[in-house]
Formats: C-alpha cells, structure tokens, sequence
C-alpha cells in the first residue's frame, strides 16, 4: 500500500476511537497511554480513525455538550417516571467527556439510546418509528395518522374523547358521535365534533391546521379560544396563542402522502423535520446556517438524499459519522 495512501475505517473502528479520544482526555494512567499507542500502530486505519475523532471533537464539543445535557435530564426524568428509586444527577461532565458521551451513547447505542423518546412512549397507547407513518383506528372509529417518530395516548372516558399528542404529529379523521374529541398537546387543547385536522408539537408549543371542518383551538385552560375553519393554522405556547392565518392546508398536510413542502423556512425547522424520518441525529452547527431560509418540496423518505439536494443550494459541509450521526457546518 501507498504509505500516503489514505484507509477507511470501519464503524467500529471509529467508535474505539472515540472511546480512546475520551479516555485520554480525563487523565489516563501509564498502562492506558501504552495500550493506546499499540491499538494506534495496530492498523493504518486505528490512525485514521482517531485523526477524524479530533476533528469531529474540535466541530462537536459545544453542541454535543448540550445534546449531552438533554439527554441526561430526559434519562433521569424516565427513571422517576417508571418509579425507581431516585438518583442523584450525576457531576457535570467536562466539556470534552460530554462530547465523547454523547457521541458514543448516542451514535453505538443508536436509535436505542433516546431517553425523550421513553418518556413520551411510556404512557403511550400508539406510536410510530422514524421514517414510519402509521394510521390507526381508534374505538369510536376516529382514525389517527401518526407522522413520523410520533406517539399518543387516549382515554376515551367520562363523556369526552381525549388524545394526548405526546411526540411529533397526528393527523385527525374525527367521527362524530355527540361526543367531544379533544387532542391535549402541551399545555393547549383543540377540541371538535367531527371534522379533520393536525396537530403538531413545536419546540415551544403546537401548532393545529385544519383540513375540513370547525376546531376550537385554547392555548391553555385560562385562554380564549380560537375558532379555526378549513385552511386556518395557528399555534401557541406558553399560555398564548398567534393570530390565526390562511394556509395551503393540502400543502401542509403533504407529509401523509410522503412530501414536506416549505417556503421560507429556516434550515434548523427543516432538519428537525427530517430528523423524524432519520435513524439517528442530525445536528446544526452553525447557528447562521441554522437561520437560512429554505423554499421547496421534498421526499421524506430519504432525508440524507433532501441534505445532499439542499448542500448544493446552501453550501455547507455534511459530515456522517458512524452512520447514525449527521453533521452539518
């Protein structure tokens, strides 16, 4: 071989040597530096590997800190969920062990490593898994399209038929039966008789559209409600809401038949969109390449072929990663 010849490696190759990078950054012993010199001469690759953890290390610290962060506080509020005994927060990691963390928990455990997603499929009576959408039937004969990475709850008891969205999206087909239907997402209701409409949690909040029909939409219990007709949208959070607007419903609701259409949206909502459809992560960098705006239509089905269209667009750079991890800068 060429010694200038540059080896790819493997998967696990990469991820020991994340694993090396984080241990040589909390203070490694004599022996630990040893065996790390004679994994490193072991294979052309080991050096490749390890070249590439530095880089993504110097790109990823701040972020993965932060998604760190997140998931440690989702994976302890899951455990007090379940009633286990409780534990104490353990010692905020250092900068550079909780890139290394978040990397190794997040990228080798894959999908599996998703505290957010314990918790809201712990009460959870439906749910659907990335890049999967899921139509349901439920007991008054109501149907519910779960978009991608979505999950819900329902008790249909004391006279009311009530819907917690608890993760992504859900489209409502509502049979009227004299009933109220209510979808609970976040601390705001939209409440029907019979008609059709999405809910969709947002960062702060939801956002209801509606297709046919009439919804009484209330940003929380105190609010006043919004009545919304087809072709309106509005969306709250915390204990408000937006003046409602008109929008291209069909358009909106395009997810169900594989399309997410956007215009003027930033790039930050179009990968949290596409994360849905991911089996990993995809992460942001840069916060001015967060904010530029996206127009177009997209298939949902293969979000790293959206990421390659949208590069040649934007111009940033597209580093994968064990292949669950995205990165984009």
């Amino acid at each position: 071989m060429n010694h200038f010849e540059r080896v790819t490696p493997t998967p696990a190759q990469e991820q020991a040597a994340l694993a090396w990078l984080s241990l040589l950054h909390d203070q490694p012993s004599s022996a630990d530096q040893a065996t790390f010199s004679h994994w490193l001469q072991a294979d052309p690759a080991h050096a490749e590997a390890y070249a590439r953890a530095q880089v993504l290390w110097e790109l990823s610290e701040g972020p993965a800190r932060t998604l760190a962060d997140e998931d440690a506080l989702a994976l302890h509020s899951y455990l007090n969920a379940m009633d286990k005994s409780r534990r104490r927060t353990v010692g905020r990691w250092s900068g550079a062990l909780a890139m290394a963390a978040c990397l190794l928990l997040m990228v080798s455990l894959g999908t599996g490593w998703q505290p957010s997603r314990w918790i809201d499929d712990l009460g959870a009576d439906f749910v659907s898994a990335p890049g999967e959408i899921r139509t349901v039937t439920l007991a008054d004969q109501s149907q519910v399209t779960l978009d991608a990475d979505s999950a819900i709850a329902v008790d249909f008891s004391r006279g009311e038929r009530h819907v917690q969205l608890r993760r992504g999206a859900g489209f409502f087909s509502v049979t009227h039966t004299g009933e109220p239907f209510v979808v609970d997402a976040e601390k705001g209701q939209a409440r029907v008789l019979g008609t059709q409409f999405e809910v969709r949690l947002q960062p702060h909040g939801a956002q209801v559209t509606v297709l046919s029909g009439r919804v009484g939409v209330l940003a929380d219990q105190d609010a006043e409600q919004q009545i919304l007709t087809a072709g309106q949208q509005v969306a709250y959070g915390e204990g408000s809401a937006q003046m409602l607007h008109a929008v291209d419903s069909e358009a909106q609701l395009a997810w169900r038949q594989g399309w997410l259409n956007y215009y003027k949206s930033t790039l930050a909502d179009v990968v949290r969109d596409l994360g849905r459809y991911y089996p990993g992560r995809i992460v942001i960098l840069n916060s001015e390449l967060a904010a530029r705006r996206v127009s177009g239509s997209f298939p949902s089905r293969n979000p790293q072929a959206v990421l390659s269209s949208l590069q040649g667009v934007l111009g940033f750079e597209q580093h994968q990663v064990l292949g669950h991890l995205i990165i984009l800068r």
